[in-house]
């Protein structure tokens, strides 16, 4: 370690500061993680970010999709730093600095927090860490967490179409809620699920065996329990079924709040009926809500984006359809019913097969709407150090889809008056009425990746809140403290 601290500050001030830009990545935060700095970028997966090394070169071109001719370059490492670490900050200087931003009057009467060193997992800095407090959207990381560890960062959702026994046809949803009947403006490779190529796919497939006239049916069998959020009816959320396009917007918008259909599956299969027709097949009458057996013979599928990819939707811009979506497939994957209940067994049960503490921990939905969610600041910190653990690479998405300060998500509009936090701090955001919470990962002065986990509930002032917790995460990007 003498050596490692001996290398470090023989560096210059601008070759350290270097190696903090380049390590806003997770990628290298992860080879931080197992002791060893590099050059490694963020581009090849996930949000694939350079907007700290933009920040601190306004003017520059480069980041995600900002260019047309790939990431930036950044500057070599120092050679000399070799395997090296960065050094640990101490817990007394970390207390120096957040203690009395903790004592903000913004933020409300119940305020915890956790800091802790990512190589090490040590908390360098604690505050009722232990204490539930309402998570509003930083739930989310645990969803996140039970999904991929349970199915996996390569799974994928199936909308299928299948014969039934009287020759009709019925779409059967699987609970992909990034379904789209929209005509595709992605790239190949980030395309979701189309309703259309899954209209093509049948279409072919039904004129291939002959009949052009079928009765259309449609199956949501997949998900049991209530279908309304215990908020609904509310735009930021649509009601949670297994079959739905474009999650239901009436509005052609992508994320966010939005008004949304009331009977999400009946407009996804009118929807398929049409694009049926516009194919050369007639629907004869209405689609029908209809159960299939488990065997009916397939005759077209379209399968969702992997997993990774609809968590790192999912993180970035707090999709609550989506969040619901995973806690059931969580469910369905752990043999518990997909319902808001069974979900929520399903999550305790992974979190706890993966030894994360949940005292007094409350999982009532996926998205963090629900006011009765409970998590500590211990539990969200422990979740991001596992996420960046090597040994977990399938958590890998989780801190890859992290919104960025001051450019992506969540975080696109806050960090405009934190010049250090900006494009350092990558954050899941949480907020409700009266609840602001924040937890996500920074590399500090010094090079070192920190995760931390901020909370306050009963709060007045939501901007004031944000402001207060946005400073507590920058404070702890700017910190070489020791």
């Amino acid at each position: 370690m003498g050596s490692a601290r001996t290398a470090w500050w023989a560096a210059s001030k601008q070759q350290r500061q270097t190696v903090r830009l380049t390590a806003s990545s997770t990628v290298l935060g992860l080879v931080v993680a197992a002791g060893a700095v590099t050059a490694a970028g963020p581009w090849d997966s996930g949000q694939r970010t350079a907007e700290r090394a933009r920040a601190a070169a306004a003017g520059g071109t480069g980041g995600e999709r900002h260019a047309p001719d790939g990431p930036p370059s950044a500057p070599p490492v120092l050679p000399a730093l070799g395997a090296g670490t960065p050094p640990l900050p101490t817990a007394q200087a970390l207390s120096d600095r957040l203690t009395p931003l903790l004592k903000d009057p913004a933020l409300g009467s119940l305020r915890t927090a956790s800091v802790v060193d990512a190589a090490t997992g040590r908390e360098l800095f604690g505050a009722e860490p232990g204490r539930a407090a309402t998570p509003a959207s930083t739930v989310k990381l645990a969803i996140a967490t039970a999904a991929l560890s349970t199915l996996g960062p390569e799974h994928r959702i199936d909308t299928s179409v299948v014969a039934d026994a009287g020759g009709g046809v019925v779409l059967v949803g699987g609970g992909d809620p990034t379904l789209t009947a929209r005509a595709s403006t992605e790239d190949a490779q980030d395309r979701p699920a189309s309703l259309r190529t899954l209209a093509d796919d049948t279409a072919r497939t039904l004129k291939k065996r002959g009949p052009t006239k079928v009765r259309l049916g449609y199956d949501t069998s997949a998900y049991t329990g209530p279908r309304l959020h215990p908020i609904s009816p509310n735009e930021n959320i649509a009601p949670v079924v297994p079959l739905m396009a474009d999650e239901a917007r009436l509005d052609r918008s992508e994320h966010g709040p939005a008004p949304r259909d009331t009977d999400p599956a009946a407009a996804a299969a009118r929807t398929f009926a049409h694009l049926l027709q516009d194919r050369g097949i007639t629907v004869d009458g209405a689609p029908v809500p209809t159960k299939v057996p488990a065997k009916a013979p397939r005759l077209a599928t379209t399968r969702s984006l992997p997993l990774a990819a609809l968590v790192e939707q999912m993180l970035t811009h707090s999709d609550n359809d989506i969040a619901e979506a995973l806690a059931r497939q969580t469910a369905l994957a752990t043999g518990e019913p997909a319902s808001f209940e069974g979900a929520g067994r399903a999550v305790r049960k992974t979190l706890a097969r993966l030894k994360l503490p949940q005292t007094d921990a409350v999982f009532a939905d996926g998205s963090g709407l629900d006011r009765t969610d409970k998590v500590s600041a211990t539990l969200l910190s422990r979740l991001l150090v596992l996420a960046t653990a090597p040994g977990h690479p399938e958590l890998r998405p989780i801190t890859t889809g992290l919104p960025v300060a001051g450019f992506t998500g969540t975080l696109s509009g806050r960090y405009t008056g934190e010049k250090a936090g900006a494009g350092t701090v990558r954050a899941k955001t949480g907020t409700l009425t009266g609840v602001n919470t924040l937890a996500g990962t920074v590399v500090d002065t010094d090079g070192r990746l920190l995760v931390f986990a901020f909370m306050t509930n009963n709060t007045t002032d939501p901007q004031a809140a944000q402001q207060a917790l946005d400073r507590l995460a920058t404070e702890v990007a700017n910190c070489g403290c020791r």
